[in-house]
């Protein structure tokens, strides 16, 4: 009786030892992580092309450039420059082929 005592308390261990090997891996496979989204950008701020008011105010009397507005539907919704288009920062990545990239692009997100 203490013999099938012994087995069963053996099995119960390794029975146990497997689960939490299982669980484990499971853990590992289940939280593994995406890869981040590659946005390009400049390598410094010096790089940025900046567009003065003026400027950007001869290019939309004129209708020569395209203004982007990054920022959420619902900040885009409560204000934004007539005829901007609305792509948010978060969706850029996936969403850059809607945008001509001859056109002269003007992002703004205030």
């Amino acid at each position: 009786m203490a013999d099938k005592r012994k087995k069963t308390f053996l099995w119960m261990l390794i029975g146990g030892g497997i689960l939490i090997i299982l669980a484990g891996l499971a853990g590992l496979v289940m939280n593994k992580q995406a890869p981040p989204v590659g946005t390009p950008t400049p390598a410094s701020v010096g790089q940025v092309q900046r567009v003065s008011l003026e400027d950007a105010k001869t290019a939309f009397d004129a209708g020569s450039a395209v203004f982007l507005d990054v920022r959420d539907s619902r900040t885009y919704a409560a204000s934004h420059i007539p005829g901007a288009v609305l792509i948010p920062i978060t969706d850029l990545p996936n969403r850059r082929g809607e945008l001509d990239p001859s056109s002269w692009i003007i992002t703004y997100c205030t």
